[in-house]
């Protein structure tokens, strides 16, 4: 079994919810990443999940371009992010999953990609810009190697795009809570808790809020209505701001108090 199915078995299990951390790799740079990621582990954190960084992204609001940036002037790239993974599967077993746009992965060759991410111990693939009707042949691929593919689904998504987004998705479905980049919000959306439930309807997989999660309490409050929350902004304008501190420091500051709100005893 995947460890992204897992992980979500046994915090059902535990009547918990899932505390999924998001940072772009190369930013501040791998070698932190990888400390940070042991760091979110041991402070609460459940998933982790990693941005390769793109030139022209489609959904990322101005904290992740800027760190995008960042990252690509250190010359980061698939190859590097992967090997960043194998060096984590030696010490954690946490899930892992890439947050990419569909270029690179094409431009690394979808066979090869998934051959080398499970390799590595990659678990899974998020594709902000792969809609699940276009997406057959790399999750075929994807699957083939035991890589599961995570689609979004938005407050815009019908009721027939929602059956299909939970028909297609693999461990999770990505609830994306605002018609927007990503980026900070002071207030969750209003009509987040009936969306919810409408996509749960369709399936039986987690769903978890992304997408303007910003403090502590509007974390608990969505994971009232989700299976977990993911938290990204937050996180990268963090790092931005103290790129110098410790991976151990960093994460009691600013990850252990979203651990806390989810009910996870640190």
């Amino acid at each position: 079994m995947n460890r992204i199915d897992e992980k979500f078995n046994d915090l059902k299990k535990s009547n918990k919810k899932a505390l999924i951390i998001y940072m772009t790799a190369g930013d501040p740079s791998l070698q932190k990443n990888e400390s940070l990621i042991y760091s979110f582990e041991k402070e609460g954190a459940d998933l982790i999940e990693l941005g390769v960084p793109f030139s022209d992204p489609l959904a990322d609001g101005p904290v992740i371009q800027q760190a995008s940036q960042r990252a690509l002037k250190r010359k980061t790239n698939l190859v590097k992010i992967l090997k960043l993974v194998q060096r984590v599967r030696k010490k954690s077993e946490i899930p892992v999953l890439l947050m990419s746009y569909l270029n690179p992965i094409l431009s690394y060759g979808c066979e090869s990609f998934a051959l080398a991410a499970k390799r590595s111990g990659v678990d899974g693939v998020i594709i902000p810009d792969l809609p699940p009707d276009e997406g057959n042949e790399i999750s075929l691929v994807l699957r083939r190697r035991g890589i599961e593919l995570v689609y979004l689904a938005a407050p815009t998504s019908t009721k027939q795009r929602i059956r299909l987004i939970a028909s297609a998705s693999k461990g999770f479905i990505y609830y994306v809570s605002i018609t927007g980049i990503t980026g900070i919000r002071h207030a969750l959306p209003f009509k987040l808790s009936q969306n919810i439930k409408e996509i749960k309807k369709e399936g039986r997989l987690p769903v978890c809020v992304g997408f303007g999660i910003s403090t502590p309490q509007q974390a608990r409050k969505a994971a009232q209505y989700s299976d977990g929350v993911i938290i990204g902004s937050a996180v990268v304008k963090a790092l931005a701001a103290h790129p110098s501190v410790s991976a151990a420091r960093f994460s009691r500051q600013f990850v252990r108090p979203f651990a806390r709100a989810l009910g996870k005893k640190i």
